[in-house]
């Protein structure tokens, strides 16, 4: 009997009790001041680095650290926490430099371009993908950084796809690594193919992968170029809602959800993001507003950003036997190839 008396009485002590909530509160912390802090820090070395943009430098420090020093396990539930959440709030407050009359302005030429360069990009690079045998999720990730706006298109997509962490990564690390290629390459192809600035804006806004990059390429050709190159970005930025919503939907029924639970056709921060560009679109924001909006969503995106960048092991991309590199690389030039032939039949109005 002694032997049953100790197994009862031991049976109540083996569950845990659960962590409180400023336990857990705790442990995310310090991740997310790290992301902070180091968002900061781009943000001031951008002022100090001409052409260089603080997210971009922000994935480099992530991924320089991540890939030379080992990073603290304390870190890791707020670098989780910072990759997702803050990257959703900074692309909710993006929405807040979108205008629909800026972009209906573009006229229904640019706007077919964009509409070419997101559409046949992306399903191109899913189909190329398919043949070199990547796995969906990671064609999926490439194909919405590569047609849409980069990291946030990445992030944007990693839900729907079901997508490993490593591959979220290796996404994030290519979008860096052809990004920042585009950079010098889309001003010089405008200047070789004869382009003004405003069909070189087009091109470079219609092409280049992140916004950060569009602003660095635009602003090395001119006012001009600069103002239409970011004016057709953000035109692809809002295509993010559509292909979002058309992502989940084809997952959802590509991978039924037990229980019946599925998730939501446009996420929460996609529909919060289209709220917040019809806000600015009714024009009854002050300009103050709109400038400290800018800046929280800078802030936010720079510290997404370094999380990320924590998340580029370069070991991860290599490991995939270079098809996501080869991958990459079609994407960009079947995108630049459209955004080209734009280009070249574009007049401005």
């Amino acid at each position: 009997m002694a032997p049953e008396h100790s197994q009862r009485t031991q049976t109540p002590t083996s569950a845990e009790p659960k962590p409180s909530l400023s336990t857990r509160v705790g442990g995310f912390m310090p991740g997310i001041l790290l992301c902070l802090v180091m968002g900061g820090v781009a943000l001031a070395a951008a002022k100090l680095i001409p052409g260089m943009s603080a997210l971009l430098i922000a994935i480099l420090l992530g991924a320089l650290w991540r890939n030379l020093a080992p990073v603290p396990a304390v870190f890791a539930q707020g670098v989780a926490f910072s990759a997702k959440k803050l990257l959703r709030a900074g692309i909710v407050l993006l929405g807040f430099q979108l205008s629909l009359g800026a972009i209906l302005a573009l006229g229904p030429g640019v706007l077919a371009i964009v509409v070419l360069c997101v559409g046949v990009t992306f399903l191109a690079t899913v189909w190329i993908g398919g043949r070199m045998g990547i796995e969906l999720p990671q064609r999926l990730l490439i194909a919405a950084g590569f047609s849409i706006c980069g990291a946030a298109a990445v992030a944007g997509a990693e839900g729907a796809t079901r997508a490993k962490q490593d591959q979220v990564a290796t996404a994030i690390g290519l979008v860096v690594l052809f990004g920042t290629l585009m950079i010098p390459l889309t001003p010089a192809l405008g200047a070789l193919l004869g382009l003004d600035e405003t069909s070189t804006g087009v091109l470079i806004g219609a092409s280049t992968h992140e916004v950060a990059q569009v602003v660095a390429a635009g602003g090395a050709v001119g006012a001009t170029a600069l103002g239409v190159a970011v004016t057709v970005k953000l035109a692809r930025v809002v295509m993010l809602a559509p292909i979002m919503a058309g992502l989940t939907l084809y997952m959802s029924r590509k991978h039924h959800i037990e229980g019946g639970k599925r998730p939501p056709i446009i996420p929460l921060f996609v529909a919060l993001f289209l709220v917040a560009m019809l806000i600015r679109t009714t024009g009854i924001l002050p300009e103050s507003l709109l400038q400290l909006a800018s800046t929280a969503q800078t802030v936010l995106l720079a510290a997404a950003m370094f999380a990320l960048g924590l998340g580029v092991h370069l070991k991860s991309i290599v490991k995939s036997g270079g098809r996501s590199l080869v991958l990459a690389l079609l994407s960009t030039l079947v995108i630049l190839v459209i955004a080209v032939v734009g280009a070249l039949l574009y007049r401005p109005l």
